[in-house]
Protein backbone atom coordinates (compact mmCIF):
# COMPACT_ATOMS: atom_id res chain seq x y z
CA UNK A 1 0.00 0.00 0.00
CA UNK A 2 1.22 3.51 -0.80
CA UNK A 3 2.39 5.72 2.00
CA UNK A 4 -0.10 8.31 3.21
CA UNK A 5 0.83 11.86 2.19
CA UNK A 6 0.71 14.21 5.17
CA UNK A 7 1.96 17.79 4.89
CA UNK A 8 1.92 18.55 8.62
CA UNK A 9 4.60 17.47 11.07
CA UNK A 10 3.37 14.42 13.00
CA UNK A 11 4.21 14.73 16.70
CA UNK A 12 4.41 11.52 18.73
CA UNK A 13 5.85 10.61 22.11
CA UNK A 14 8.59 8.07 21.39
CA UNK A 15 10.94 6.58 18.84
CA UNK A 16 8.87 3.40 18.40
CA UNK A 17 5.82 5.54 17.59
CA UNK A 18 7.92 7.44 15.05
CA UNK A 19 9.17 4.22 13.43
CA UNK A 20 5.59 2.98 13.06
CA UNK A 21 4.40 6.21 11.42
CA UNK A 22 7.41 6.50 9.11
CA UNK A 23 6.42 3.12 7.67
CA UNK A 24 2.88 4.42 6.96
CA UNK A 25 3.42 8.04 5.86
CA UNK A 26 5.80 10.30 3.99
CA UNK A 27 5.43 12.93 6.74
CA UNK A 28 8.09 14.42 8.93
CA UNK A 29 7.66 12.62 12.25
CA UNK A 30 8.86 14.35 15.41
CA UNK A 31 9.24 12.37 18.66
CA UNK A 32 9.06 14.38 21.88
CA UNK A 33 11.00 11.71 23.79
CA UNK A 34 8.19 11.74 26.32
CA UNK A 35 8.45 14.40 29.01
CA UNK A 36 11.97 15.32 27.85
CA UNK A 37 10.38 17.95 25.57
CA UNK A 38 9.46 19.94 28.71
CA UNK A 39 13.10 20.74 29.47
CA UNK A 40 14.76 20.45 26.05
CA UNK A 41 14.45 24.03 24.78
CA UNK A 42 16.48 23.34 21.62
CA UNK A 43 14.20 20.45 20.64
CA UNK A 44 11.10 22.53 21.31
CA UNK A 45 12.55 25.40 19.22
CA UNK A 46 13.15 22.95 16.35
CA UNK A 47 9.55 21.75 16.56
CA UNK A 48 8.30 25.35 16.54
CA UNK A 49 10.32 26.15 13.41
CA UNK A 50 8.90 23.16 11.54
CA UNK A 51 5.37 23.72 12.86
CA UNK A 52 5.31 27.40 11.83
CA UNK A 53 5.84 26.39 8.21
CA UNK A 54 3.70 23.25 8.04
CA UNK A 55 1.47 22.97 11.10
CA UNK A 56 1.35 19.89 13.31
CA UNK A 57 -0.83 16.89 14.00
CA UNK A 58 -0.55 15.75 17.61
CA UNK A 59 -0.81 11.98 17.98
CA UNK A 60 -0.04 11.12 21.59
CA UNK A 61 -1.17 8.04 23.48
CA UNK A 62 -4.56 8.08 25.23
CA UNK A 63 -3.11 7.63 28.69
CA UNK A 64 -2.55 10.35 31.27
CA UNK A 65 1.03 11.01 30.16
CA UNK A 66 -0.08 11.43 26.55
CA UNK A 67 -2.62 14.06 27.53
CA UNK A 68 -0.07 15.95 29.67
CA UNK A 69 2.33 16.08 26.71
CA UNK A 70 -0.47 17.07 24.28
CA UNK A 71 -1.67 19.89 26.53
CA UNK A 72 1.88 21.14 27.08
CA UNK A 73 2.49 21.29 23.32
CA UNK A 74 -0.78 23.14 22.69
CA UNK A 75 0.44 25.85 25.07
CA UNK A 76 4.00 25.77 23.71
CA UNK A 77 2.91 26.29 20.09
CA UNK A 78 0.74 29.44 20.21
CA UNK A 79 -0.43 30.77 16.88
CA UNK A 80 0.48 27.53 15.09
CA UNK A 81 -2.01 25.32 13.28
CA UNK A 82 -2.43 22.34 15.61
CA UNK A 83 -4.63 19.45 14.55
CA UNK A 84 -5.45 16.47 16.69
CA UNK A 85 -5.61 12.74 16.11
CA UNK A 86 -6.67 10.66 19.10
CA UNK A 87 -5.73 7.04 19.69
CA UNK A 88 -8.83 5.05 20.74
CA UNK A 89 -8.76 3.44 24.17
CA UNK A 90 -7.89 -0.17 23.37
CA UNK A 91 -6.74 -2.44 26.22
CA UNK A 92 -3.50 -4.28 25.59
CA UNK A 93 0.27 -4.03 25.45
CA UNK A 94 2.80 -3.43 22.73
CA UNK A 95 4.57 -6.54 21.43
CA UNK A 96 8.02 -5.38 22.49
CA UNK A 97 6.96 -4.82 26.11
CA UNK A 98 6.80 -7.46 28.83
CA UNK A 99 3.66 -6.01 30.41
CA UNK A 100 1.05 -3.37 29.66
CA UNK A 101 1.61 0.26 30.54
CA UNK A 102 0.30 1.77 33.77
CA UNK A 103 -3.20 2.27 32.35
CA UNK A 104 -3.22 -0.94 30.27
CA UNK A 105 -3.92 0.80 26.94
CA UNK A 106 -2.29 0.44 23.55
CA UNK A 107 -0.50 3.52 22.32
CA UNK A 108 0.47 4.73 18.87
CA UNK A 109 3.01 1.93 18.53
CA UNK A 110 0.41 -0.74 19.29
CA UNK A 111 -2.33 0.51 16.94
CA UNK A 112 -2.99 -1.31 13.70
CA UNK A 113 -1.97 0.38 10.46
CA UNK A 114 -5.52 0.85 9.14
CA UNK A 115 -6.62 2.68 12.29
CA UNK A 116 -3.58 4.96 12.16
CA UNK A 117 -4.15 5.73 8.47
CA UNK A 118 -7.79 6.63 9.17
CA UNK A 119 -6.92 8.82 12.17
CA UNK A 120 -4.21 10.68 10.26
CA UNK A 121 -6.33 11.07 7.13
CA UNK A 122 -9.18 12.53 9.19
CA UNK A 123 -6.87 14.94 11.01
CA UNK A 124 -5.09 16.05 7.82
CA UNK A 125 -8.34 16.53 5.93
CA UNK A 126 -10.09 18.42 8.72
CA UNK A 127 -10.74 21.98 7.68
CA UNK A 128 -10.58 24.78 10.20
CA UNK A 129 -13.68 24.18 12.22
CA UNK A 130 -16.97 25.91 11.71
CA UNK A 131 -18.24 26.09 15.21
CA UNK A 132 -21.53 24.26 14.80
CA UNK A 133 -21.16 22.54 18.17
CA UNK A 134 -20.83 24.78 21.22
CA UNK A 135 -20.68 24.34 24.99
CA UNK A 136 -24.23 25.72 25.14
CA UNK A 137 -25.42 22.97 22.81
CA UNK A 138 -23.61 20.32 24.88
CA UNK A 139 -25.38 21.71 27.94
CA UNK A 140 -28.77 21.66 26.19
CA UNK A 141 -28.13 18.07 25.10
CA UNK A 142 -27.25 17.04 28.67
CA UNK A 143 -23.56 16.35 27.99
CA UNK A 144 -22.21 18.92 30.46
CA UNK A 145 -23.51 20.46 33.64
CA UNK A 146 -26.05 17.77 34.53
CA UNK A 147 -26.25 14.94 37.04
CA UNK A 148 -25.75 12.26 34.37
CA UNK A 149 -23.65 14.29 31.94
CA UNK A 150 -20.39 12.37 32.47
CA UNK A 151 -22.03 9.08 31.46
CA UNK A 152 -23.67 10.68 28.43
CA UNK A 153 -20.45 12.37 27.35
CA UNK A 154 -18.60 9.04 27.75
CA UNK A 155 -21.11 7.44 25.35
CA UNK A 156 -20.51 10.15 22.74
CA UNK A 157 -16.73 9.85 23.14
CA UNK A 158 -16.97 6.06 22.62
CA UNK A 159 -19.17 6.56 19.55
CA UNK A 160 -16.52 8.89 18.13
CA UNK A 161 -13.68 6.51 19.02
CA UNK A 162 -12.15 9.14 21.30
CA UNK A 163 -10.41 8.62 24.66
CA UNK A 164 -12.52 8.96 27.80
CA UNK A 165 -9.99 11.39 29.33
CA UNK A 166 -10.61 13.92 26.57
CA UNK A 167 -11.52 17.34 27.91
CA UNK A 168 -14.71 19.04 26.79
CA UNK A 169 -12.67 21.71 24.99
CA UNK A 170 -10.71 19.10 23.00
CA UNK A 171 -13.90 17.14 22.31
CA UNK A 172 -15.57 20.26 20.89
CA UNK A 173 -12.49 21.10 18.83
CA UNK A 174 -12.34 17.57 17.36
CA UNK A 175 -16.08 17.30 16.68
CA UNK A 176 -16.23 20.70 14.99
CA UNK A 177 -13.27 19.74 12.78
CA UNK A 178 -14.07 16.10 11.99
CA UNK A 179 -17.69 15.23 12.71
CA UNK A 180 -20.73 16.61 10.95
CA UNK A 181 -23.85 17.67 12.76
CA UNK A 182 -25.50 14.51 11.39
CA UNK A 183 -22.77 12.34 13.02
CA UNK A 184 -23.39 14.07 16.34
CA UNK A 185 -27.18 13.74 16.08
CA UNK A 186 -26.89 10.04 15.24
CA UNK A 187 -24.66 9.45 18.30
CA UNK A 188 -27.12 11.40 20.51
CA UNK A 189 -30.04 9.31 19.26
CA UNK A 190 -28.14 6.07 19.90
CA UNK A 191 -27.28 7.29 23.40
CA UNK A 192 -30.92 8.07 24.15
CA UNK A 193 -31.96 4.57 23.03
CA UNK A 194 -29.63 2.93 25.56
CA UNK A 195 -31.23 1.63 28.76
Amino acid sequence: MDKLHIREVLVVEGKHDAIKLKALTDATVFATDGFRIFRDTERLALLRQMAEKRGVILLTDSDGAGFVIRNYLIGALPGISVRHAFIPEVPGKEKRKERPGKEGLLGVEGMDADTLRRLLSDAAAATPPETWLTRARLYDDGLIGGADSARKRAHILRAAGLPQKLSTARMLEWMNAVWTEADYTKALEAMRCEP
